[in-house]
């Protein structure tokens, strides 16, 4: 029987450049606003707007916009492959593998995860599969699959899977380590380390734990000035986002719980989870229902609410467009 969704799917093609495959999601609106300060209006328009502009993934996540190139990666995890999208073209394979090059097959987070620009411009790589945090050893706008590890363990046992990074004016690299990558996630026979952690790479190579007490590290970003650090924990019974502030060693000092999402997540679906930090502090972090808009003393604007489950997110460079990793898709969210 032909519904009024199967005509109207090419049409809505045209329209977002993608569609869905869930009949509900297709008969909601991609997003709503819900503002909760008057703060809000300013960084989120009351007119924002959202496009699906690629879709059919199995797991969307890593997003970032590259200005020099006015390209958008992100990564599949579970396809093991790093996605480019540009206007002209749309969406295009950028890098396979991403993630795990073992000749022995395996399931689960095998790919990539978080991406970022080191000061050098290269590409780095957070490879749940492969356990390490990597940099891509080709240029950005001729990629290949030849990769040079900079963290793949702590004292000699491997990380689990790192997830995502951070990265300090001074070179230095920070990113968590989540169990998400092993097939058996915390159970998984080849875990080595007895906890999750937090870590940063020194610019000399040094791997420096920050911190074990984090049950399920996640996104991680700096607020601008680089002296404190926001960390996501996707563990259902501890959903909160954690703040730390930087010793002059960049080590974590004056550890505290910036909010707690435990009662959000009685009523919508999702964990805390990728986040980014614009120029003025405001915190764009997905988490239950969809983004929660912070101020950076932890006081609640608004929400974006997405109707799937959002994983993370990426500001273009003036930071009115947002680009959203949403479960199967990718949306473009023109904020303002």
């Amino acid at each position: 029987m032909i519904t009024w969704l199967n005509w109207l799917s090419p049409i809505l093609v045209l329209l977002t450049g993608s569609i869905s495959a869930s009949y509900a999601q297709a008969s909601k609106p991609i997003i709503t606003l819900e503002q909760i300060d008057p703060q809000f209006s300013n960084i989120v328009s009351k007119t924002a707007n959202a496009v699906i502009i690629a879709d059919g993934f199995e797991w969307s996540e890593g997003p970032l916009w590259v200005e020099r190139h006015k390209m958008f990666l992100f990564s599949d995890v579970k396809k093991n492959i790093i996605y480019k999208w540009t206007k002209e073209k749309g969406k295009e394979v950028y890098l396979k593998p991403s993630g795990y090059t073992g000749s022995v097959p395996r399931g689960g987070e095998l790919g990539s995860n978080g991406l970022g620009l080191n000061m050098k411009g290269q590409l780095v790589i957070c490879q749940d599969g492969a356990r390490a945090v990597s940099v891509m050893n080709a240029p950005l706008d001729k990629p290949k699959a030849k990769f040079i590890k900079i963290a793949s363990n702590y004292k000699g046992k491997k990380f689990d899977s790192p997830n995502d990074l951070a990265f300090l004016s001074n070179g230095d690299i920070y990113f968590t380590d989540p169990p998400y990558g092993l097939e058996k996630n915390v159970n998984d026979p080849l875990k080595e380390a007895p906890y999750q952690g937090v870590y940063k790479i020194s610019k000399d190579g040094k791997i420096v734990l920050l911190t074990d007490t984090i049950t399920r590290p996640n996104g991680i970003a700096f607020f601008p000035g680089g002296k404190t650090i926001l960390i996501a924990n996707s563990d259902p019974e501890k959903p909160y986002w954690y703040a730390y502030d930087l010793d002059k060693n960049g080590l974590f000092t004056h550890g505290r719980i910036f909010y707690n999402a435990k009662a959000a997540t009685k009523t919508a679906d999702g964990m805390p989870d990728g986040l980014k930090i614009d120029k003025q502090g405001n915190v764009f972090a997905t988490g239950p229902g969809g983004i929660w808009v912070f101020n950076r003393k932890a006081k609640l604007l608004g929400k974006i609410r997405v109707n799937d489950l959002a994983s993370n997110c990426s500001l273009s460079a003036d930071e009115k467009t947002m680009y959203v990793t949403s479960n199967h898709r990718v949306l473009m969210i023109h904020l303002r």
